[in-house]
C-alpha cells in the first residue's frame, strides 16, 4: 500500500489484513462469511440474521447505488444493527442513483458499521472456502493508529456463534401489527389490502419483506417476540403461524422456543417456516442441526422443488444447515440445493407444515420463490374451509 492503513481486519489465526476504513471508527468482533451477491448490499447488511457477522463482499463494486431508507430489511420495532463489519474491494464510489439518500460511508457510519477496503478481497474469499468462517475483528482509524496485535486478540476471545442464542438480541420486544405491502415503482409500499387470513409470525431476527409478502398474499400479519408462548399465539385464533429466520445457533435458540413450536405442530395449525425457523422446525420434529464450514450467503444459489420438479435461483443466508439423515419418519425433503446438495426444505406428512431454508421473500432480480407464499396461503384456506 502507498498510504498509510486507516483500517484493517484480523482473524483468529493471527493474518492481518491492512486497507482503508470507511463508516464507522473503532472495533468490532465476529464471524467472517463472504457474500457472492452483485446487488442488494443495503439489504443485506440491515438483515437480522447476519447479527454479529462481518460480511466480505466477492462483488468488486459495493455502494454505486447509495443507500435509501426504503431498502431497509430490519423492522423499526427490533432498533437493533445487524451486520458488525463490511470488507470491499474498492472503495466505495458516489451514489449514481436517483432513489439514494446518503452515501454508503455516511450510511455505515449513522448505522455503527465499520467498513474497510483496498484488501485483497479474493485472497480472504479464499482462505474461507478452504478453512472454513474465522472469528475475526475489524477495525478503523482515520489516523491511522491500529494495532495488529490488539485486533488478533480482539478475534481470537469473540465467543463465535455456535452455541449462541443471537435470535433474542434481535427480536422485536413487542407484539405488532404489519401493514406494508410489497414495494413498486413509482408507488412505493403498497397498503393493506382485503385480508383474507390472519398470520401470526415468530420474530427471530423477520425481514421486512417477509412481511410485505404475507401482506401480498392477503394475510394480516402479527408480529410476536421470539419467546411468546404458544397457548398466547393460539389464543389470537391465527389461520396459521411463521416461524421467522434470525441468527445464531438454531440449537440454542430452540432450547426456549422448540417446546412452543412443538405445540404448535400438535395443535394442527398451519405452519410455514424459514430459514432458521425452518432449522428450529426440523428441530421440534426431531431432526438435528448441524454448523456448516462457510454457510450459505448469496443471491445465486440454485434450489430444486420436489413437489414441482422445477430448479428455482434463491437468496440464501445461513451458516448452519438440517442435517437430512436424521429426519424422523413422516418428515420429508421438499427443497434441495444442487450447489452441495443440502437440505434447502421440508414438509410433513399429513400435517399443513412446510419450511425452506432459503430467503423466499428475496427479490434479488428473480422472485423464483414468491410462489411459497401462495402455497402457504392454500394451506390456511384448505384449513378455514
Amino acid at each position: 500500500m502507498t498510504q498509510k492503513p486507516t483500517g484493517a481486519i484480523a482473524l483468529e489465526d493471527g493474518t492481518i489484513f491492512w486497507g482503508h476504513g470507511h463508516g464507522a471508527t473503532g472495533i468490532a468482533a465476529g464471524e467472517l462469511c463472504f457474500n457472492t451477491a452483485m446487488t442488494g448490499y443495503q439489504e443485506i447488511l440491515t438483515d437480522p440474521s447476519y447479527a454479529e457477522q462481518i460480511v466480505l463482499f466477492t462483488f468488486p463494486h459495493i455502494g454505486n447505488v447509495g443507500t435509501n431508507p426504503d431498502d431497509q430489511e430490519e423492522s423499526s420495532q427490533q432498533g437493533v444493527i445487524a451486520a458488525r463489519g463490511a470488507v470491499f474491494r474498492a472503495p466505495p464510489t458516489l451514489p449514481s442513483s436517483w432513489r439514494s439518500v446518503d452515501t454508503l460511508g455516511e450510511w455505515l457510519v449513522k448505522r455503527n458499521i465499520i467498513g474497510l477496503s483496498g484488501i485483497d478481497t479474493r485472497a480472504l474469499t479464499r482462505r474461507i472456502r478452504e478453512l472454513g468462517m474465522p472469528k475475526s475483528a475489524i477495525a478503523h482509524d482515520p489516523a491511522g493508529k491500529l494495532d495488529g496485535a490488539a485486533l488478533v486478540k480482539a478475534a481470537k476471545s469473540w465467543k463465535g456463534v455456535e452455541n449462541a442464542d443471537l435470535a433474542i438480541n434481535v427480536t422485536s420486544g413487542q407484539r405488532f401489527d404489519s401493514v406494508d405491502g410489497l414495494w413498486k415503482l413509482g408507488s412505493g409500499f403498497a397498503k393493506g389490502g382485503k385480508e383474507r387470513s390472519h398470520v401470526v409470525l415468530m420474530d427471530f431476527g423477520v425481514k421486512k419483506n417477509i412481511l410485505r409478502n404475507l401482506s401480498a398474499v392477503g394475510a394480516k400479519v402479527t408480529v410476536v417476540p421470539a419467546k411468546t408462548k404458544a397457548e398466547d399465539i393460539l389464543a389470537l385464533k391465527p389461520d396459521g403461524v411463521v416461524l421467522s429466520n434470525g441468527p445464531g445457533d438454531p440449537a440454542a435458540t430452540a432450547i426456549y422456543a422448540g417446546p412452543e413450536i412443538k405445540k404448535l405442530i400438535e395443535s394442527g395449525v398451519p405452519i410455514l417456516g424459514i430459514c432458521l425457523g425452518h432449522q428450529m422446525l426440523a428441530l421440534a420434529l426431531g431432526a438435528k442441526t448441524k454448523k456448516m464450514p462457510q454457510g450459505h450467503h448469496g443471491a445465486n444459489h440454485p434450489v430444486k422443488d420436489f413437489t414441482t420438479g422445477k430448479v428455482e435461483i434463491v437468496s440464501m443466508n445461513h451458516g448452519f444447515t438440517v442435517d437430512v439423515a436424521t429426519l424422523p419418519k413422516g418428515v420429508e425433503e421438499s427443497h434441495k440445493s444442487l450447489f452441495d446438495g443440502t437440505n434447502c426444505g421440508l414438509s410433513v406428512a399429513g400435517k399443513p407444515i412446510i419450511s425452506v431454508q432459503h430467503h423466499p421473500e428475496a427479490s434479488p432480480g428473480p422472485q423464483d420463490s414468491f410462489y411459497l407464499f401462495e402455497r402457504f396461503a392454500k394451506m390456511m384456506a384448505e384449513r378455514r374451509a
